[in-house]
């Protein structure tokens, strides 16, 4: 499977329409048989579906897997001793949670498209790094939970990394005004999660009657939004908040999962959300399952070329969306664009950021 290395050599926004099809149905197809062979449940799931190789065409007809699935069976295409990392997914207590076992080879797939991804949007050097997070979420290295494995994910991308927030969840005013003085005038990037970033910094940050300066700052985040919405807090009142006590106004969100690792979906500087050469997104009637239209609001599919340790290579989540367009959004990015609307109803909490604040 030396196949991957080649979407290296693309930018990651680079395929239209129809060179992306192309190159994804070989993937995807590679992958399901791949999977198959050495899955036994994924094969059995196959069988059950009726699945035919040859008369799967296109990436709408790949077999997908509902993400739930990781909670309850063992889902894995390597053998024990070849297993690197096993990471799980958010949720609240007493919920199941999903178990993604990762190689070598998947992990370093995974570090490299989000290389790639999160570089198109911060430049390609490394910058000092605030996260806005607790360094106590970093306790087991072995067994890492979606949160740890976003902010282990996104703190290659730093030079020096600070911790904005104590292991008590109070805002460090002192240490982050240290870290900003020692940057002052230069690029700095901030990762978090959406709901901590605005109960922990920007609600403390406005309480303290202090600001910070934050013109040159990035600030990537991720997580649910549920909380906040509930809250009536909307993702643009959410960056004017912000810009009001630090100066920020460069905002990227992204939209992505433990169980695709790696292939996240930024927010362009138009608010969409864009799929890119590794991924792509398909929704679904949740009525019929089949593909809904452009317009049309439904359930989300999500479709990666990285996982080759586990058949996590197309799945359906459960969030509902609706697909905005197709190589045409304003950004100039190339590859379809959407919006995500929320969880479907009495699906479980399980965004980072979501999952935190039920508990919070």
């Amino acid at each position: 499977m030396r196949e991957f290395d080649a979407w290296l050599a693309h930018a990651p926004y680079a395929f239209t329409r129809e060179e992306k099809r192309q190159h994804l149905m070989q993937r995807l197809s590679a992958l399901t048989e791949l999977h198959k062979e050495h899955c036994e449940p994924y094969r059995n799931i196959l069988q059950g579906f009726g699945y035919d190789s040859a008369a799967t065409t296109i990436p709408e007809d790949i077999p997908f897997l509902p993400v739930a699935l990781f909670k309850t069976l063992t889902l894995k295409s390597v053998p024990d001793e070849s297993v690197v990392k096993t990471m799980t997914s958010s949720g609240t207590t007493g919920q199941a949670v999903s178990r993604i076992f990762l190689d070598k080879t998947t992990a370093t797939h995974q570090q490299k498209t989000l290389v790639r991804i999160v570089s198109h949007f911060t430049g390609a050097g490394r910058l000092p790094m605030l996260i806005i997070d607790t360094p106590a979420v970093m306790k087991d290295r072995n067994m890492f939970s979606a949160r740890g494995a976003g902010i282990l994910g996104f703190s290659m991308f730093g030079s020096e990394r600070c911790w904005a927030l104590t292991e008590s969840m109070d805002l460090d005013i002192d240490g982050v005004s240290e870290f900003l003085a020692r940057h002052e005038g230069k690029p700095v990037l901030l990762f978090g999660f959406t709901f901590m970033i605005w109960q922990h910094f920007y609600q403390a940050l406005k309480a303290s009657g202090r600001t910070f300066n934050l013109s040159n700052g990035i600030l990537i985040h991720g997580g649910g939004w549920k909380k906040l919405h509930s809250q009536a807090v909307s993702s643009d009142a959410f960056a004017k908040a912000l810009l009001s006590v630090s100066g920020l106004n460069k905002i990227y969100d992204y939209y992505g999962m433990v169980e695709q690792t790696g292939c996240i979906y930024m927010q362009c500087e138009y608010g969409h959300l864009h799929a890119s050469i590794f991924s792509d997104v398909i929704i679904r009637d949740p009525r019929t399952l089949s593909v809904c239209p452009q317009g049309r609001p439904g359930i989300i599919q999500v479709l990666s070329i990285l996982p080759e340790s586990y058949p996590g290579h197309s799945l359906l989540t459960e969030d509902e969306g609706m697909l905005l367009g197709e190589d045409d959004c304003r950004c100039g990015r190339a590859g379809k664009y959407f919006h995500i609307l929320g969880r479907l109803k009495n699906a479980e909490i399980r965004g980072c950021s979501d999952t935190y604040a039920s508990e919070y």
